[in-house]
């Protein structure tokens, strides 16, 4: 101990982040909520009516094609989905992750490293329990990053259903960890399942998206002139062979985050061009895009529970399954872990690893990419796909319900916890303890990055 009686101070995993971001948070979840529900309902029609007497139908609209052949846009309406309405997808990524970075809670680097760290588990533990579990099926190693992603809508929407009270800083961890590993998927998918790359469709991406680069930096907002460049940037990468997806991520990292300057030095009145962007394409991805993509992509016929039975026994499912259910969790656990030791750091006192526990369950949920992948790793190989689809689905909803069960019971805990905060709101209507030591993202006895130190 120091000549001044003050121990040395230990961090702490998950402080209370400032009262906007949590704000924000909470906004966001409560858009998911109905974008995850319908997410729900697409992948439901999707299933009932694969397995009905109208089948043929359901995948008669799947193939039926759209599109000028002469820009080899002639696609089918699956097809569509998962390269077009996607990218409006993970041009919403883009931009919340951008948002998270630049403006957020976690622009600083010590705050960020656990969502990071834990994404990057996340990715890598599932993986490689995938190839454990397929090594010597001919052919299955391309499906080793079916379990990479989080669902953003699907898992935001059963936290925000079951674990309302959570603290902020688990959801922030949850969406931002969602966001990161959804943008590493998109990686592997421009890395690993890109074939037949023309490098001079690629090469020419680049002239619209330095136009639409340009444009939003300087703050404009037409939609006659951004709509087309950004359209343009899709049907050129979608061209060069790299997954078309990839444009709206880059097309959302385009997007400035921070208001523009007045002449006197202060910044303009009202939200940031990306924030912007996100509120009128938020409502779009999750009510419009990701539903569609679910209902185009997500029936499969299970063939009785013969049918099932072997669908679920092959191993590329079992591997699915395993890298969803398990891997995420240990990967997402490991991690953390992982920082908390490298940084001598503990967790907050008013959390318990429960709760980190349940969050990693809940991670687990890899619906809307990991469909994407098996469906471009498997791409000649309509049995495998299917049976891809079918361990998807089950361990979405394994994963739910296990978490389910984990955070219901510590969400009671928490509503109490909520209820005293809520009851000690002030004429402005932010929390008091938002507006002492914390009022920086900080908790008593928490420097500015989010790590907190106790005294004894």
């Amino acid at each position: 101990m120091s000549g001044s009686g003050v121990p040395p101070r230990r961090s702490v995993l998950f402080g209370r982040g400032s009262w906007p971001e949590a704000s924000r948070v909470a906004q966001v979840l409560r858009q998911e909520t109905i974008g995850g529900a319908l997410l729900l309902a697409g992948a439901v029609i999707a299933v009932v009516w694969a397995n009905s007497p109208w089948s043929g139908a359901y995948e008669s609209m799947r193939a039926f094609t759209v599109g000028p052949a002469s820009w080899h846009l002639d696609l089918s309406l699956a097809t569509w989905a998962a390269d077009g309405l996607l990218a409006i997808f993970f041009f919403v990524a883009g931009l919340e992750l951008k948002r998270e970075f630049v403006a957020g809670d976690l622009r600083d680097p010590r705050r960020a490293a656990v969502p990071i760290a834990a994404a990057f588990g996340g990715v890598l533990v599932p993986a490689l329990l995938y190839l454990v579990i397929t090594r010597g099926v001919d052919g299955a190693a391309a499906g080793w990053a079916i379990p990479s992603a989080t669902d953003i809508a699907f898992a935001l929407a059963v936290l925000a259903v079951i674990g309302r009270f959570l603290p902020s800083a688990l959801r922030t961890f949850l969406l931002t960890l969602a966001v990161v590993d959804d943008l590493i998927a998109i990686v592997i998918i421009a890395v690993f399942y890109t074939v037949d790359l023309s490098p001079a469709a690629l090469l020419g991406a680049l002239v619209p998206l330095a136009v639409f680069t340009f444009l939003v930096q300087r703050r404009v907002q037409a939609w006659w002139l951004l709509l087309p460049l950004a359209a343009a940037t899709w049907v050129l990468v979608h061209e060069s062979g790299v997954h078309a997806t990839v444009a709206g991520v880059l097309l959302g990292f385009a997007v400035p985050v921070a208001q523009r300057r007045k002449a006197g030095g202060g910044p303009e009145a009202g939200p940031g061009l990306a924030e912007h962007f996100e509120h009128r394409f938020r409502p779009l991805s999750a009510g419009l895009a990701v539903p569609v993509f679910a209902l185009l992509s997500a029936g499969v016929a299970f063939g009785g529970l013969d049918g099932l039975s072997s669908a679920l026994s092959d191993p590329v499912s079992l591997g699915v399954m395993a890298g969803l259910v398990l891997g995420k969790p240990v990967g997402i656990l490991a991690a953390t872990w992982s920082v908390g030791r490298f940084t001598r750091a503990d967790l907050d006192r008013d959390l318990a690893w429960v709760d980190v526990v349940g969050l990693s369950i809940l991670a687990g949920i890899g619906f809307t990419v990991s469909l994407l992948i098996g469906e471009l790793a498997f791409a000649d190989d309509h049995a495998t796909t299917e049976h891809v689809k079918i361990a998807v689905l089950t361990a979405s909803l394994v994963a739910s319900v296990l978490a389910a069960v984990v955070l219901r019971l510590r969400n009671r805990v928490y509503r109490r916890i909520h209820l005293a905060e809520t009851a000690d709101l002030d004429h402005d209507g932010i929390p008091d303890i938002y507006q002492s030591t914390e009022s920086q993202g900080t908790s008593p006895g928490e420097t500015s990055t989010g790590m907190t130190h106790r005294r004894r």
